[in-house]
Formats: C-alpha cells, sequence, structure tokens
C-alpha cells in the first residue's frame, strides 16, 4: 500500500523539474538520501523532545562530542575508547 503525498513548490521549483521524466522517482530518491543523512536521534528536525532529552542526558554521561583531529568531522566517543587509535577505514573516502 503506498501513500499520496503533496508539497507545494514555488515557481522557481517547478521549473527546474519541468524536465525531469519521472518527478515522482526523482522525489522519492531526494528525499530518501535526505533521510539517510538526517541525524538519527532527532531524525532531521534539530530539535530532541523531553523523553530524548532524557536518554541524551544518560547516553552524555559516559560519551562526548568530539571533533575528528584527522578529517575534522564532529563525531560520539565512548569514554571507554579514548584511548583507542583512530581507525583507518573511517577516513577511507579522504581524498
Amino acid at each position: 500500500m503506498s501513500d499520496i503525498i503533496t508539497f507545494k513548490a514555488d515557481h522557481a521549483l517547478s521549473e527546474a523539474m519541468a524536465g525531469i521524466p519521472n518527478r515522482s522517482e526523482f522525489i522519492r530518491s531526494a528525499v530518501l538520501a535526505a533521510l539517510e543523512n538526517a541525524c538519527p536521534l532527532c531524525r532531521g528536525t534539530g530539535v530532541l523532545t523531553p523523553q530524548q532529552r532524557r536518554h541524551w542526558a544518560l547516553f552524555s554521561e559516559h560519551h562526548t562530542i568530539e571533533q575528528c583531529h584527522d578529517c575534522q568531522a564532529v563525531h560520539l566517543v565512548c569514554s571507554g575508547e579514548k584511548n583507542h587509535p583512530i581507525r583507518p577505514e573511517l577516513h577511507q573516502d579522504k581524498p
């Protein structure tokens, strides 16, 4: 079963999409790609619910947010893993 979802598009976006042969598939792919890159905790909203805040408070007692010295990506680090070396496979796509 599929749901039909509609959205408003301004004139410029509508014109830009005019030449796309299968706009539904294009939009579906774009939404899935955006969801793949969304924060898994807030799911892209940028805001935590009160329940998520409580879970985050417990989690953050043993985790920190740090910047990778190699690639500068911000990431979570478990307090028990702070002395472990950087895993090279995390930087395979680095030029």
